[in-house]
């Protein structure tokens, strides 16, 4: 009775939704032990419907039989296959911002090893002799030990989490320590005798990347060093300090002056742990130089030296003024409001974009799966408010302030919450209320424009000690349109503005990458992160609002499982950015989004010979449609593979060169396969190469 109860429900939803007359009965799944019964079962369901043939089967015998018989008049769906069509609920998308620490996390990691560790190891195969296969492969493995679906979603328990930090740690410092093994072999074999200057002290800067890349770049140089074999650790660190350090400039490899900020970092302990001796403690005196490398060429390395001499006078205009409320450059024209908004003047497009940086905080009665707003709360906006402007530098190559905000929240829901928490009681039907009692969150705004950038970037940090809320910044567009763009995995997902109707959660979260874009058929605004996976455009369809902490209390799912550091209590800082584009460069801002997750690399050296350009670009990656994804050797071989895919919907042109080194197709396993090297990409293609 049971099974005919059981089958004639299953029966006939299959049949509402089938194209054939084979309908498949999946069993078993990641909540339920394995069904012993199951032959038993089947029996018994075949007795009940003697019309019906049950048979236990795999995929590849399903796939084939329903191919054979499908009808001619199916239906096609196009794009992502993500619950569009659904009520809303339980899509499980706010996965993307619980725990964003670990988003945060995941975005380190994954770009130090396959952006910065694979790239520089990949470069100094030659000069090293070796490829650090088995390194990687630890690192990789224990990143992935943090990618099943529940752990990287942010949505178990407490201890689950935990242990995926330690885990993100080791494999950073893997990944870390794998770049600076093949960074120390590469700069070793860059020429950088001609630096004519005895004294100089030469540096190297890489950009690992796949994109040029425009910004800052900083390197700690050690200036002097007195090992602890030639006195007390006391009196070498007095001797460093009272020596006047001198003036200093860096110059290229041209031998031209570079403009560059030099800053004193006094003297510190240090030391080396050499592989043939014990370890060698000293003294050193350091700087760090600042100067910005402005479209600096996918994959390549270029090399300065900090020498003696003066600085030479210069007339350029610094970045910032209107005492910190006017931020300027070729590219951008920033003003600050006094409640902190900005308005922003795109100079090649002439597109101003005003209320910008309008920071949202709401109530979250929800879970780790799903964020759901109060009954009648209402959004607190920074825009209400005043905001404090600190200069925190200016100078010709950047300017940085501080834009201080405080937002008086509630310091959680009411206590009701836990009543209908412990109650199991659905969060859609919950009826607590944020609480009455209020504090402040103080909310720190670094907003930074560098010469030659097209790309502004934050850096926003707070002490969060209040719970069940979710903060979002806001970035209102002007733009009006049907859909807009976010990256995916290995495509940017065009996606709509509006809803199904059969949709009917209020929000309609989405996850991104890198960035997300909203743009016509003139202009458009591209909102980049790291480690910020969700956002979503609001019913204005005009506004970007990326979600920067969802703090919740409770896993959810099926009964009550507590996670009070779902909470996300104390500091958190978190980046992202905004570039403006005109009718035909929307990939130039993807490019900038993506190489703003990689930091340039930079290693100090010495004045030696050596068999490798003092400026060299090792591989050509040309064509702003399509992104580099992977630079790095062949498992268990030392062939170079790389991986491209095509940004757009449309056919892309691109150039791929790699000097001495002939590419051929491969696939995702690297496997060699038969067809033509490309110039062009398909929409949406994946290219592979194994370099020969």
């Amino acid at each position: 009775e049971a099974a005919k109860k059981f089958w004639d429900w299953k029966l006939k939803d299959a049949e509402a939704y089938a194209s054939t007359d084979h309908l498949l009965m999946m069993n078993g799944c990641d909540h339920q032990p394995v069904q012993k019964n199951l032959s038993a079962a089947i029996r018994t369901a075949n007795e009940l419907y003697p019309d019906i043939e049950f048979v236990q089967t795999g995929f590849d015998e399903y796939i084939s039989a329903m191919r054979a018989d499908l009808p001619a008049d199916l239906s096609t769906v196009t794009g992502e296959l993500t619950s569009q069509e659904t009520e809303g609920w339980y899509t499980l998308a706010n996965t993307a911002s619980a725990r964003i620490y670990l988003k945060q996390w995941n975005t380190l990691v994954s770009r130090q090893l396959e952006n910065i560790a694979e790239p520089l190891a990949t470069m100094a195969y030659e000069a090293a002799g070796e490829y650090p296969h088995d390194t990687l492969n630890y690192a990789w493995k224990t990143l992935m030990q943090n990618h099943p679906h529940d752990s990287i979603c942010g949505c178990s328990v407490d201890e689950v989490h935990r242990e995926m930090v330690t885990r993100f740690e080791k494999a950073h410092e893997v990944g870390k320590y794998v770049a600076d093994e093949a960074a120390e072999k590469l700069v070793r074999s860059i020429q950088t005798a001609e630096f004519s200057d005895k004294e100089a002290i030469p540096f190297v800067v890489f950009n690992t990347s796949g994109s040029k890349k425009t910004g800052l770049m900083e390197v700690r140089l050690e200036i002097k060093r007195l090992p602890f074999s030639e006195g007390k650790p006391d009196e070498l660190y007095h001797q460093l300090k009272t020596e006047t350090l001198p003036n200093f400039i860096v110059k290229n490899a041209a031998g031209e002056e570079v403009s560059a900020e030099i800053i004193d970092e006094g003297v510190e302990f240090g030391y080396d742990l050499p592989k043939d001796k014990f370890r060698q403690p000293f003294m050193a005196r350091y700087v760090t130089v600042q100067l910005i490398m402005e479209q600096m060429a996918p994959l390549s390395w270029e090399t300065f030296a900090l020498v003696y001499g003066e600085t030479s006078d210069t007339t350029e205009k610094p970045i910032i003024s209107d005492n910190g409320y006017q931020l300027e450059n070729d590219y951008l024209d920033v003003k600050v409001a006094k409640n902190g908004l900005l308005t922003v003047l795109d100079k090649v497009t002439e597109e101003t974009y005003v209320d910008l940086l309008n920071f949202e905080d709401v109530g979250d009665l929800g879970n780790e799966y799903i964020f759901k707003k109060p009954n009648h709360d209402q959004g607190i906006f920074s825009k209400d408010g005043q905001a404090k402007v600190k200069i925190l530098h200016n100078s010709a190559n950047y300017g940085e302030i501080e834009i201080t905000h405080e937002l008086e929240i509630p310091v959680a829901m009411e206590d009701l919450l836990l009543e209908e928490q412990k109650a199991v009681i659905e969060f859609r039907y919950r009826q607590a209320e944020r609480s009455k009692e209020t504090a402040t969150l103080q909310l720190k705004t670094k907003v930074l424009l560098e010469k030659g950038s097209q790309q502004l970037k934050f850096t926003t940090s707070f002490d969060n000690q209040m719970r069940d809320h979710r903060l979002r910044v806001l970035f209102p567009t002007g733009i009006e349109t049907a859909v807009h763009y976010a990256d995916s995995i290995y495509e940017v997902a065009e996606r709509p503005n509006k809803v199904d109707p059969a949709w009917q959660n209020p929000t309609n979260p989405q996850h991104q990458h890198a960035f997300v874009n909203v743009h016509n058929e003139n202009t458009g605004v591209t909102v980049a992160n790291f480690g910020l996976n969700e956002y979503e455009i609001l019913n204005d369809s005009t506004t970007i609002a990326v979600t920067l902490l969802r703090a919740v209390g409770e896993l959810g799912d099926w009964g009550y499982f507590p996670t009070p550091e779902a909470q996300c209590l104390g500091e958190s800082v978190v980046q992202y950015g905004i570039s403006f584009h005109g009718a035909k460069d929307s990939t130039r801002t993807y490019h900038e989004a993506m190489a703003a997750q990689v930091p340039f690399s930079s290693y100090q050296t010495t004045l030696h010979t050596g068999d490798l350009p003092t400026n060299h670009q090792y591989a050509v990656v040309a064509g702003e449609d399509v992104a580099l994804t992977a630079f790095k050797r062949k498992e268990n071989g030392t062939d170079i593979v790389t991986r491209v895919y095509n940004l757009t919907g449309e056919p892309a042109e691109f150039r791929l060169e790699i000097a001495n080194q002939t590419a051929e197709l491969c696939n995702l396993l690297e496997e060699p396969i038969t067809g033509e090297v490309k110039s062009t990409a398909l929409p949406y293609e994946i290219i592979s190469y194994r370099w020969k």
